[in-house]
């Protein structure tokens, strides 16, 4: 069994969450999602509007995710890929060349976001909205 890993906040879930979780999961049989606690996110300095417990349900809930885990520091990901199995870490292009260091234990695969969309451009239009 091929097992994948992604990485992310996963608030306010978007077509783009979908597409990466979606083409995560074509590179593989198991795809394992590590969402960020809401402790992780105070550290990062961001805020997400759904806890911890509310995104790990909506995530639960898609066809393509078969495990969430938590994500509590920026470190954790060498010991997940070794404590999961993992075959493949795949992230947003954005990322690109940020977690090569992940190539000593598993595959590096950084897929191209969906244009257009971002949960950072949802918010920033539903602001705009209100401000109206």
């Amino acid at each position: 069994m091929k097992k994948v890993i992604t990485y992310g906040t996963f608030d306010l879930l978007h077509v783009g969450h979908v597409n990466i979780l979606r083409r995560a999961k074509d590179l593989g049989d198991y795809l394992v999602v590590a969402i960020s606690s809401d402790e992780f996110n105070a550290l990062k300095g961001k805020k997400a509007y759904y806890s911890f417990e509310d995104r790990k349900t909506i995530l639960e809930a898609i066809e393509y995710v078969d495990e969430v885990i938590p994500e509590h520091t920026w470190e954790q990901k060498i010991q997940d890929v070794k404590d999961h199995n993992i075959d493949t870490f795949v992230m947003g292009h954005d990322w690109e060349g940020k977690f090569d260091f992940l190539s000593d234990y598993c595959e590096v695969i950084y897929l191209p976001r969906t244009e257009g969309i971002s949960t950072t451009k949802i918010k920033k239009d539903l602001n705009a909205q209100a401000a109206k």
